[in-house]
């Protein structure tokens, strides 16, 4: 509970359950806000149906369609956000300068609302100004035949559908790059890098249906009621069902403490609610990989007395490295565990004993597992633990990656990637006659220092925050200022747009909940939640403007102009999208049938081997991975040294600000706070309310975050949080996960100085 003996503003603490009537009431005013009260019923009654639109917000997938509504509170902000009925005008632009338009927050920009004709920064008035599309791709073409193909950055969005994406990355290797950031660099690339050497692929391995049958959930690392809501009708089921749910989380999170769900008429009605968590462990930040080796070790401990806990016929046939792996294990003090993770002996000797009495388990995890210097081996660590106990291949098991944006797997899987595997490249120049470059290219991090050594010259976004997501904006920010071109392909004006080079390009596109008219008639694109379900999305809503094409006809727009001579019949394409899954069957495996079987309600699921307990690993099986370390320098915590964690508010998707309150941490109206453990304040000398500076404690780093606001909070003893993308100012771009290169927003070492004790 937070203090009461100072009150400080914006602070209220929140007694409600995540969803309920506070959910209801957040939607009604995000619909208020943003949307004419006639179009708004027909823009959320058609998310997430069969005939309709995918919500733009996560990836959880659609259990059913028996429901009057398939969306929930942030989803509803995020169609809202996107269908609103404001616009940026070019009047607006010509009478206010970008210079200006900067110091303007991100939640500004954005609620400006929808861009609705080309435009390009003209330096000479500072302001951005209406092109023609015709101009704008010219000049595109123009600045990329002027380049060498290495000097171009071509960064995706995860909100970018499977035939944007795919064409994308045609006309890109077609180009001859392969420098391919997107923004599962940023969130799940430690899954993409990790599972592989595991169980062979990057991707989760359960279904819906898994948790309708599971004997035990284990949740790490993630907070459903804000980044992916709807994954709260399923833990409410399961609770329901009294199928134990045992978090490990730094942050008591109050969805996956207490949630009522907003289609349960009954507790509605009586204003009642259901535990999700049945039992609650707040880890150190950094500490996971030494809670999931405690777990293991005490499954290890056990068997060596009973030796009926490990599935050892399924670990003999299936799998390699178990020795190697349960040696460390045996290696590894409980001391050292229990100082690394915040966590006793007794607690994940606890912990094991639920998983050895459950014949089916899923482990669910989020960005709080990957954005670490060791988010791969945390990853890998998960998978190990499920191995232990043949949770692959079996109902109600398995694993389970939570993806943020609605299609980030779904681009991975038909091509956007900067190490694409030469079988992929080899189909692609079969299927289009070109040659595709071999050489391996840019992920998010890498690219962005490729563009502050001056080595890539453009930078082309296709959606996105580019600059604002990544860390380090001292050195981020002022590198895009030199590029030679900027082009951000976009719904809404962001910080990243602003950022102007020698030219800049704003296009903008079709929303997804928007109609797409192309000459064959009314489009529809396709997507990919995070349980490998492919399925169809249409939009029902009028454009925005009639100026707006769709992300594929600006792609092929932009192929064209770069590659006058290509074999490659873009406009083709965009006649009819069919004809891109027609070219994504051809060579992609998994697609056969694809335009057919996505007729279908729900859609289709992409092969997912390990669920048949086939392993596409280079010796065919499943492998346990070591990692001997502890994520835990023990110096640190003698310097009265803190790991930060950086966070979403409850009115925030990655980057877009929906508004400033975060209802279920109980912060209202601003988002300079730094939450902190009660013990850890009284031990620096601070009370609730108290303003501090963060400063970053790594060597040759002088970053430094003023004038931050401390509140009291449930938060793992060691640990602090902050909101992003503001504390990335903390963050330096080369503190990232060696493996996969994502970087390590969840675990960053902080000093904190105290500046005053008068109230904020």
């Amino acid at each position: 509970m937070m203090s009461t003996k100072r009150q400080v503003p914006g602070i209220h603490p929140y007694s409600g359950p995540a969803g309920g009537w506070g959910a209801l009431k957040a939607t009604a005013i995000a619909v208020k806000t943003q949307m004419d009260t006639l179009v708004a019923p027909k823009a959320l009654l058609n998310t997430n149906q069969p005939d309709g639109f995918d919500c733009p917000g996560c990836a959880w997938p659609d259990k059913n369609h028996h429901s009057t509504f398939q969306f929930c509170e942030n989803g509803a902000k995020a169609v809202t956000w996107e269908a609103t009925s404001r616009r940026v005008t070019a009047e607006f632009l010509s009478k206010t300068p970008v210079s200006t338009l900067l110091q303007r927050s991100d939640y500004e920009l954005e609620g400006y609302g929808r861009l609705t004709q080309p435009l390009r920064y003209n330096a000479d008035t500072d302001t951005l100004q209406p092109v023609s599309w015709e101009q704008a791709f010219s000049l595109i073409g123009k600045t990329l035949q002027g380049l060498l193909p290495k000097q171009v950055e071509f960064y995706t969005s995860g909100r970018t559908s499977n035939e944007a994406a795919y064409l994308y990355q045609l006309m890109i290797r077609e180009y001859g790059c392969n420098n391919f950031p997107d923004c599962s660099n940023m969130c799940h690339e430690a899954t993409s890098v990790g599972l592989p050497h595991s169980i062979g692929i990057g991707k989760g391995t359960v279904s819906l249906e898994d948790f309708d049958k599971t004997e035990l959930i284990i949740s790490i690392g993630h907070n459903p009621g804000t980044n992916h809501p709807r994954m709260m009708g399923t833990l409410h089921e399961a609770a329901r069902r009294n199928v134990p749910i045992i978090v490990f989380n730094p942050m008591k999170e109050r969805a996956l403490e207490r949630f009522a769900d907003p289609q349960n008429a009954l507790e509605m009605a009586t204003y009642q609610s259901t535990d999700i968590a049945s039992s609650y462990y707040q880890v150190k930040a950094g500490g996971d990989a030494a809670a999931l080796k405690g777990i293991a070790k005490a499954l290890l401990d056990a068997e060596a007395i009973t030796q009926d806990i490990l599935d050892h016929a399924f670990i003999d046939e299936h799998t390699l490295g178990f020795e190697e792996f349960a040696e460390d294990l045996r290696a590894t003090s409980w001391q050292a565990i229990e100082q690394a993770s915040g966590l006793s002996v007794e607690q994940l000797t606890r912990v094991a004993e639920h998983y050895a009495n459950s014949k089916a388990t899923i482990i669910t995890y989020g960005m709080g597992i990957t954005q670490h210097e060791h988010g791969t081996e945390n990853v890998q660590l998960i998978a190990s633990l499920l191995l232990m106990r043949g949770n692959f291949g079996k109902a109600g098991a398995g694993i389970c990656p939570l993806r943020g944006h609605s299609n980030v797997q779904g681009n991975r899987t038909v091509g956007i990637s900067e190490k694409p595997s030469e079988r992929f490249l080899q189909d692609l120049d079969h299927y289009f006659g070109i040659r595709s470059p071999r050489e391996h290219g840019h992920d998010a991090a890498a690219a962005m220092e490729a563009i502050i050594r001056g080595e890539s010259k453009a930078l082309i976004c296709l959606g996105g925050n580019f600059a604002v997501a990544l860390p380090d904006p001292q050195h981020c920010f002022p590198a895009l200022n030199a590029l030679e071109l900027s082009v951000h392909i976009a719904t809404k004006l962001n910080r990243s747009h602003l950022l102007v080079a020698k030219e800049t390009l704003i296009l903008p596109c079709l929303g997804r909940t928007e109609i797409d008219q192309q000459a064959t008639g009314r489009q529809s694109i396709t997507v990919e939640d995070s349980m490998s379900m492919v399925h169809a999305s249409a939009g029902k809503l009028k454009p925005a403007s009639p100026a707006l094409l769709s992300e594929i006809a600006i792609v092929a727009g932009m192929a064209q102009a770069i590659l006058p001579h290509s074999r490659v019949n873009y406009a083709y394409y965009v006649e009819d999208y069919a004809r891109i899954r027609d070219a994504i069957e051809a060579t992609i495996p998994g697609f056969a049938q694809y335009n057919q079987r996505i007729e279908q309600p729900g859609g289709f699921r992409m092969p997912l081997p390990p669920t048949q307990r086939q392993w596409p690993t280079p010796s065919g099986r499943a492998h346990f991975m070591v990692y001997p370390g502890l994520n835990e320098d023990h110096a640190l915590t003698e310097q009265r040294v803190f790991r930060l964690i950086t966070l979403r508010s409850h009115d925030q998707y990655n980057t877009t600000l929906y508004g400033l309150d975060d209802r279920y941490r109980g912060v209202f109206g601003r988002r300079d706070v730094l939450f902190m453990n009660p013990e850890d304040m009284s031990e620096q000398g601070l009370e609730h309310g108290d303003i501090v500076d963060i400063e970053t404690a790594l060597p040759d780093c002088q970053a430094k975050m003023k004038q931050i606001t401390v509140i009291e909070y449930a938060i793992a003893k060691g640990s602090v949080g902050a909101y992003y993308p503001e504390a990335n100012i903390l963050i330096p771009l080369s503190y990232r996960d060696q493996q996969s290169g994502t970087p390590a927003y969840k675990s960053l070492p902080v000093k904190l100085v105290a500046q005053t004790t008068e109230p904020a």
